[in-house]
This record gives C-alpha cells, structure tokens and sequence, in this order.
C-alpha cells in the first residue's frame, strides 16, 4: 500500500464488520446460560457469569498486548491471530465436558485473547482511513459486533435451534469454526493506508477546527496519556458505561424470565406454559430488541458525536442509561417495556463502543490511537468483572430466598455508576499540552500568551 492509488477506504468498513461479526459472539453469551444451569452441567448463575466475566475481562486486557503489537506486526497478521485464537477457543469448548474451569479456560480466556487481539485492528486501521469522520467509522467498525451477538443467538436459539439440534458442546465447535472463516474474510482489508494519505476534500488544517470544539491536537505516546487526569476520567466513565450493560447482558434472559413469569400466570396460564411464554419473550428481547439496538448504538451515537461533539454525546448517552437502569426492574414487569427497556440500554451500550475509541483519538490523537485505546478499554474488563458477576450474584439470592425483588439491586447499583459517569464526561476538558511541547493545542491557549493578551488589554 506505499505506493500506486490507494484502496477504497470503504473495503476496510466491511473488513471490519466481518471481523466484528465473530467477535460480538460474546454478547451472545446468554442464549447458552438456561442449558449451562439446567443438567448435565448445573452451573449456577454466578458460575456462567464468571465465565462470561473472564472473557471480557482477558478481552479488555489483552488489547494491551495487540496494541503493542501493531508496532511490530501488521494489522491483518494481528487480526488473523486474533480470529484463529478466539475459534480455537470455542473449538477446544466442544471437549472439555461439563467441567466449569474447563469452559473457564476455553470460552473465558482462550476465547477472551482472540477478541482481545482483534478487536483494535478495524479501530486503529479505520481511524487512519477516515480522520474526517471518526465517530461514525468507530460507529459502523463496531457495529458488526453488535449485530453479531444477533445473528449467533437466533442460530442457537429460537430460529436455528441448534442448541436444542446438536447440543451445547457442538455448537461450541461449530461457532468456533465460523468465528475463524468469518475474521479471514475480513483481515483481508486489515492495511494502513499510505504515508501521507488523506481523504479527498479534507485537510489537516479542517481538523484543526474539529479539535478546538472535541478535543486536541496533539499526540500522545501512552505514557504521556498515562499521566493525564483526563485519561482517568474517560476510564471511570467506561467503567460505569460498560458495567451497566454487560450486567444486563450477562442476565437479560434469566432476570427476563424470572420476571415475567408472574405476568403470564397472571393470564391464567399454568406454571409450565407461563416460564415458556416468558422464555420466548426473554429471548426475543435479547435477540432482535438488545442485539440490533446495540449494534445500531454504535453507528447512531457515533455519527451523533461528530455533530454535537464527544463530551456532549457522552453526556447525553449516560444520562438516559441512568434513566433507564433504575426503572428496569420495574419496565420489565410487561413484555412491551420490556422491549423497550432492553432496546434503550442495547441502544446506550452500543454507544461506547463508538464514543470511547473516537474520544481516545480526540484527546490523545490517531498516531497512538490502537495502543492508547487499549489502555481506556480495560475499564471495559472491569465493567465486565462487576456488571455480570454483581447480577449472578443478586440472581442466586433470588432464587434461594425465593425473593425476585433482589433483583433490584444490581439494576439499582448500575443506575448509579452511570449517574457518577454523566457526572464526570460533564467536567470533561481537553488534556494540558506538556510544558515541553513546541506546538499547543489549539484548545489551551499559553499561559504566557493569556498574559500577554491580558496585557494587551
């Protein structure tokens, strides 16, 4: 790619959501907790939400590691490592059995590490491509995650029946198999662009007019990033972003049916019937409603934040998650709300997707985008340690204390990070340039220059 006429930039789009499509089948994870806790592998809540739970958490961390590697490695050799890590994972989850550590292992950190390699190649790779619009490429580079927790959860679950077909194991090794085609497809794509590239029409100095209203112009290498507030800030508020969601994703279809099951026998139908009827509803929920929200999220609140800017996208997106998180126990009691609850915090949720990698480019700029992000993104594997695991955990105590109101608590405790979150993207500013630095960011004007112009005047 150093020479001759680039590529289409749009083929590295597409390349990313085919990559993104098996990555996002760890929001699938749900469509498979009813088999894990019924027999032969009766785990309890808690233990498929530990699964889940280090799966995130390998993923958010070993986004470290790839980011170090783009210095090395290409993107698409990256990318390709990834995909086959993650397969293999899934693969090797077809004979471990009914032993929990062994799906820990296979699903949670093998898997997790394929994620975690290829997540930030169609992000840092997309960035280079588009700087003219980089809320809306993070936004579609991530949508195929979203979208693709929709496509393995009808293949598993209502619509393709393959857990019902082939069992829980052999769906396993049948994902895995996809998961590895899908992201050979799409590393196809995976290249920088030349030196020196730019879109056509824009230029350096229009984003320089883009900086001053969302961010700054100057690069940061991670250490510097490292020792900014603002780096902190942004991480504390993917923490409460990512916590919310990933506890209702963990547990949506297990809360969903616990929860509706009074509305259906409240219909006068049986016990059997009403925790079926409830099932469906859980799944659909999760499926069409949560699924195709937060894959949509993504693009939405992307192309919103080039309009209104990051700060004040984050803003808006994580107060209506407060909103909506602390009247879900409620909105869940009828299958309409929820709906509707479910698809505002898919919605939501799939916008951090979007704003955080964009934000990360903003403040701390798109030459160190692939390995600075990897640093904000583990706040993203915390939130997947407390969300999933604080629900389980309310989820066994309903169900041992016969007592579905403990269900309100992680709704509750989740409503309240993201009130913390709004909180802090309000006070959000652009990073101090280092003393050192020749050229300013345009956001902060010198201090000696403010003294000078106060002079002046």
């Amino acid at each position: 790619m150093g020479t001759g006429k680039p590529m289409n930039r749009w083929w590295v789009v597409l390349g990313a959501i085919l990559i993104q499509l098996a990555l996002g089948a760890i929001y699938s994870w749900s469509v498979f907790t009813k088999a894990l806790t019924s027999e032969p592998y009766a785990f309890s809540k808690t233990q498929t939400q530990i699964i889940f739970s280090v799966g995130l958490a390998t993923f958010a961390f070993v986004m470290i590691v790839a980011g170090q590697l783009q210095t090395r490695l290409a993107p698409r050799v990256i990318a390709l490592l990834g995909g086959w890590t993650l397969g293999l994972g899934y693969i090797l989850a077809r004979f471990v059995g009914t032993s929990f550590w062994g799906h820990v292992l296979t699903i949670g950190l093998v898997g997790g590490a394929g994620i975690g390699l290829a997540y930030v190649i169609p992000i840092a790779v997309g960035v280079r491509w588009f700087p003219d619009r980089k809320g809306m490429l993070t936004g579609l580079a991530v949508a195929g995650f979203g979208f693709g927790a929709f496509l393995w959860i009808q293949l598993a679950g209502n619509l393709g029946q393959l857990i019902a077909r082939l069992g829980v194991a052999n769906v396993f090794l049948v994902y895995g198999i996809l998961f590895g085609l899908l992201v050979t497809t799409g590393a196809i794509w995976m290249v920088n662009p030349p030196a020196g590239y730019t879109p056509p029409g824009w230029t350096p100095e229009a984003a320089a007019k883009v900086a001053k209203k969302i961010g700054g112009t100057r690069e940061f290498t991670p250490w510097e990033m490292l020792r900014t507030r603002q780096f902190y800030m942004v991480w504390l508020i993917f923490v409460a972003g990512a916590m919310a969601g990933l506890m209702v994703i963990g547990i949506i279809k297990l809360f969903g049916i616990e929860r509706l099951k009074g509305y259906y026998e409240a219909a006068n139908l049986s016990p059997e019937v009403a925790v079926k009827r409830a099932e469906v509803t859980a799944e659909l929920a999760m499926a069409i409603f949560f699924a195709l929200a937060n894959g949509l999220g993504r693009i939405g609140w992307g192309v919103i934040s080039d309009w209104i800017g990051r700060k004040a996208a984050l803003v808006a997106m994580l107060i209506s998650q407060t909103i909506v998180m602390a009247g879900f126990y409620w909105l869940a009691a009828s299958p309409a709300l929820f709906f509707l609850g479910a698809c505002w915090i898919g919605f939501n949720f799939g916008g951090n997707f979007a704003l955080f990698p964009a934000a990360t480019a903003d403040f701390f700029g798109n030459k160190n985008v692939g390995v600075n992000y990897g640093w904000v993104f583990t706040a993203y594997g915390i939130g997947g340690i407390l969300g999933p695991i604080l629900g389980g955990f309310f989820g066994d105590v309903a169900k041992t204390s016969q007592r579905l109101e403990a269900w309100l608590v992680p709704f509750l405790v989740a409503a309240a990070g993201c009130l913390l979150g709004t909180i802090l993207a309000a006070m959000l500013s652009p990073p101090e340039p280092a003393p050192s630095a020749k050229v300013s960011s345009p956001l902060v004007e010198p201090r000696s220059a403010r003294n000078a112009s106060a002079a002046q005047r």
